[in-house]
């Protein structure tokens, strides 16, 4: 369908109406002798383009303002008639074109409904986390305060323990609303990274040396891989990926097996990247779990998982730190055999 379409209808219409008078006109001359003396050739040919002009200029008047009327509601943008008046004049498929963009639009918005509708749920379910993750060490704190106040606190056998579990539930709420807010800055750009070179292995070691206790206590080995013991420079910010790198291995402490487990740290040259990998040969995730790995709250057991601490922000903080560097997080998993992280950083040399 091209922008010759009305022109084709209006030929057909003035073919039909000439068609239709010369036939009326052939039945009057027969009955009227006056008819026989006007030009028989001439009436048929004035009114066929008399009437070829009008109906072209009703039908592309109407095609226009209707045009125009799609256009100016789906873009909503200046401009809008200057183009229709453009495309009016090009011998294109036009009104193809516009069907088209109608079917496009609604594509879209089609796209954008469902995307909404999948916001909807996640800020439901973000919502129902954060509420859940700070009932309950409020309600804690309030019941540790009510017993004091009941008496407890001239009693000293308790005073001073629940004294020391309302802090320790208040500085859980702390590092709640310090890792919001700190995904909340890294997420709209507030937090400025500060980027500098550094030696990537030792920043290893002084994480591995922080957890060392932890680890211990868990009867878990925090190891380099071998030919680590040289040093690997980076360009990115130390403190945040000091952050990450103490994130990842919490959590391969936290869900490490019963029996002995290990964490191993290696390096891998990826040309103008560096490829750090984080793997351990504990519990393992699921495959189902492993897309949501890194949304807010989001724990594969939930249970188990505040049992360990921690406020379930820890890979989403990760994620989003990475992402601010514009390198890239992956994760592979399989249950009872571990689990490994790699991420990338800018090579420092």
């Amino acid at each position: 369908m091209t922008n010759s379409y009305p022109k084709k209808i209006a030929f057909n219409i003035s073919l039909l109406i000439t068609g239709i008078f010369v036939i009326i006109y052939l039945s009057l001359s027969l009955a009227f002798d006056i008819f026989r003396i006007i030009p028989f050739i001439v009436l048929p040919i004035v009114l066929f383009f008399a009437v070829f002009y009008v109906v072209s200029f009703v039908l592309k008047k109407f095609i226009y303002e209707k045009i125009r009327i799609i256009y100016k509601t789906i873009h909503n943008i200046k401009g809008t008639e200057k183009y229709v008046k453009e495309e009016l004049g090009k011998d294109k498929n036009l009104l193809e074109n516009v069907n088209q963009e109608v079917l496009n639009w609604v594509s879209d918005r089609r796209k954008e409904i469902e995307e909404l509708k999948k916001l909807e749920i996640y800020r439901r379910e973000f919502i129902g986390n954060v509420s859940h993750e700070l009932k309950t060490p409020i309600f804690n704190i309030q019941g540790y305060i009510l017993t004091l106040l009941d008496g407890g606190l001239e009693d000293p056998t308790i005073n001073k323990e629940y004294l020391l579990r309302t802090e320790k539930s208040i500085n859980r709420m702390i590092s709640i609303v310090n890792d919001l807010e700190a995904i909340s800055q890294l997420e709209s750009g507030e937090l400025k990274l500060e980027f500098s070179k550094f030696d990537i292995i030792a920043l290893v070691k002084e994480v591995i040396e922080f957890l060392e206790i932890k680890a211990k206590k868990r009867n878990v080995k925090l190891n380099l891989n071998q030919g680590s013991d040289k040093y690997l420079m980076v360009y990115a910010d130390k403190k945040r990926i000091r952050q990450v790198l103490t994130n990842l291995l919490e959590n391969s402490i936290k869900y490490s097996g019963e029996k002995e487990q290990a964490t191993k740290i290696s390096f891998f040259d990826m040309d103008e990247v560096m490829l750090i990998e984080v793997a351990d040969n504990g519990v393992g995730i699921a495959d189902k779990d492993i897309p949501r790995l890194f949304e807010r709250f989001f724990r594969t057991d939930k249970s188990r998982s505040r049992e360990q601490g921690g406020t379930g922000l820890g890979l989403s903080i990760v994620k989003h730190i990475i992402e601010a560097h514009n390198q890239t997080i992956n994760v592979r998993s399989a249950l009872g055999i571990g689990t490994t992280f790699g991420f990338t950083l800018k090579k420092g040399e």
